[in-house]
């Protein structure tokens, strides 16, 4: 029971403890409120008997029916704080452990989860759905697994008094929770239609506010806000039926437990009069079923966020069930030469996107790799730093397999500069210094110099210190490349990966960098990525792909001389 409460929510170990401590106290609290009606009924009914027989026993009895209602107030007051505790406190430290292992999970994962996950869900399933898991689990899950105990306790105390009245009340409850199960699965539809459609929405607005500038640029607002508004008006008709639908078989689950009662009150009436049950037996059983199937009632009105919690645990057990990359962490290779060997990888589609790759990056040289859009050359360089993990072949770095260690700590020996800039809304300084922890500030001007930066960085209102808004939003694309070449320039780390690092730059600045950078790549692994001929005509080794395959390998006189893919391309962008 305890595994399977673990893996259904997605708890860790002292979780998945509290949930039943939990489920305990709730059954406590309900079994002591039920527990004084029943004492309060026992001596009420002695009371009566004494009382008809003109005794001075009554007296006594009352004493001790006011003793026991006492010290059965203490018990629910007691039970009650324990409840609150267990239920209440108790999951938002839960909560709190589920944040920090997703966290740590998230550290553990392919880089390349990131990048085919929408980052609004993930953002979603940290945030919104951690705070569903909490309030659920403070108020539902607890109590609706107490409740089912609770009613299942009652029923094995009733049979004991009189098993025919028991069975004349309870044959509902069977019914009820059929119609309950034969309806889960529309609910749980349902359910995840309004989810997703939630998600839906949040995506797009989140997507509207990054691209508001081509949305008003090409005149889409009215386009935009009126997809919106449909996904606002699909959004409102599941809610609807999401109320509708649930609320629909509530009732009738409800219904068919009063019948339950009606029977009961029937059945026990015709047995009192044939003398086959006592009244005051009778007038007990009235009372309990006015209150026995209170929390299998809550436990139905929570069923349906119990189904809806579901889809928030799902999106937490798909990150917790994510395969992680592991490794060793200590790296020391004989040296920095990247090595690919007979290299295989595809995505998740199946479709390879290497096929058979092998070349080799050495220390100390500049090594480009160059080819059509869509051959693999991005591939290719972020395999070096274990984004992915490949499925055949073998990629190795002064010797060591790179499968073998801890990706953090592969990336410390790497310093990169994506196509695509990230900035965050922070100074200019702040961004730089990114590259390299504790670096001083003189040491962050002395990299900003090197890749260019300090003539526009001095024209800003305040110097390093200006934020430059989100993901840069403050400058030009040229100036977002070139703090994210001094972030690499500052982290001095000896392999240099360069993705289009210079695509955004016009020729002068580009010559200014390139002249930079040669100064500081001396002894270190560059492995460049480009289409501009400019950029690669001076590397050591150039490396060819076409469809995913190595087709030319060789510096560029030769390649140039061999006629084949680099010497269309070159000659292409020359005559341009």
């Amino acid at each position: 029971m305890k595994k399977r409460l673990q893996k259904k929510y997605a708890l860790s170990d002292e979780g998945v403890n509290d949930l039943i401590k939990g489920i305990i106290s709730s059954v406590l609290l309900n079994f002591s409120i039920m527990l004084t009606m029943m004492i309060s009924f026992t001596f009420l009914k002695q009371y009566v008997d004494k009382f008809l027989e003109n005794t001075s026993e009554f007296n006594f009895l009352l004493l001790h029916f006011i003793g026991f209602i006492i010290v059965i107030f203490i018990m629910i007051y007691f039970a009650s704080k324990n409840d609150l505790k267990k239920c209440s406190m108790k999951v938002f430290e839960e909560g709190a452990r589920s944040r920090i292992f997703l966290a740590e999970k998230l550290k553990t994962l392919p880089l390349s989860y990131f990048s085919k996950k929408d980052l609004a869900d993930l953002s979603a399933t940290m945030l919104s759905d951690a705070n569903i898991y909490e309030m659920l689990f403070a108020n539902t899950v607890p109590k609706f697994y107490g409740g089912i105990i609770n009613v299942s306790i009652m029923f094995v105390l009733l049979l004991s008094f009189d098993y025919r009245l028991t069975l004349s009340l309870f044959w509902a409850l069977p019914v009820s929770f059929l119609v309950f199960r034969l309806s889960k699965k529309r609910m749980a539809k349902l359910n995840k239609e309004s989810f997703d459609m939630k998600r839906s929405i949040i995506d797009d607005l989140q997507e509207g506010f990054n691209l508001v500038q081509e949305i008003k640029a090409y005149n889409r607002e009215k386009y935009f806000i009126d997809e919106l508004n449909k996904k606002h008006d699909q959004d409102i008709v599941l809610k609807k039926k999401s109320e509708l639908i649930p609320g629909t078989i509530l009732n009738i689950a409800f219904t068919i437990l009063r019948l339950g009662m009606l029977t009961m009150t029937v059945y026990g009436a015709y047995l009192v009069i044939e003398g086959k049950v006592g009244l005051f037996t009778y007038l007990a059983f009235m009372i309990v079923s006015s209150i026995v199937f209170n929390p299998i009632t809550k436990a139905f009105s929570d069923m349906t966020a119990v189904m809806y919690l579901e889809q928030a645990v799902e999106r937490v057990r798909e990150i917790n069930e994510m395969p992680s990359q592991g490794g060793s962490t200590e790296f020391k290779p004989n040296n920095y030469d990247i090595i690919f060997e007979n290299v295989d990888f595809s995505y998740d589609d199946g479709i390879n996107v290497l096929k058979d790759v092998s070349f080799t990056a050495k220390q100390g040289e500049i090594t480009a790799l160059v080819g059509p859009s869509g051959s693999g050359k991005t591939t290719a360089a972020k395999l070096a730093a274990r984004f992915w993990d490949i499925q055949g072949g073998k990629i190795s770095i002064g010797g060591v397999d790179i499968s073998e260690i801890e990706p953090e700590t592969l990336l410390k020996k790497f310093s990169i500069v994506f196509q695509d800039v990230m900035l965050f809304n922070s100074s200019v300084m702040e961004n730089i210094r990114l590259g390299k922890e504790g670096a001083t500030d003189e040491e962050v001007r002395n990299a900003a110099k090197l890749a260019n930066c300090d003539e526009f960085i001095e024209n800003l209102a305040e110097g390093y210190d200006t934020l430059i808004g989100e993901n840069g939003a403050n400058l030009s694309g040229g100036e977002r490349q070139r703090i994210s070449i001094a972030r690499a320039l500052l982290k001095d780390a000896p392999i240099i990966l360069l993705d289009e690092s210079t695509s955004s730059l016009d020729a002068e600045n580009e010559s200014k960098i390139q002249a930079s950078i040669s100064e500081l790549i001396k002894d270190k692994t560059v492995l460049i990525i480009a289409h501009r001929m400019r950029t690669v005509i001076g590397a050591d080794k150039i490396v060819v792909l076409k469809d995913g395959k190595v087709v030319e390998s060789g510096n560029s006189q030769d390649l140039i001389q061999n006629e084949g893919i680099f010497a269309n391309i070159y000659t292409m962008q020359m005559e341009n």
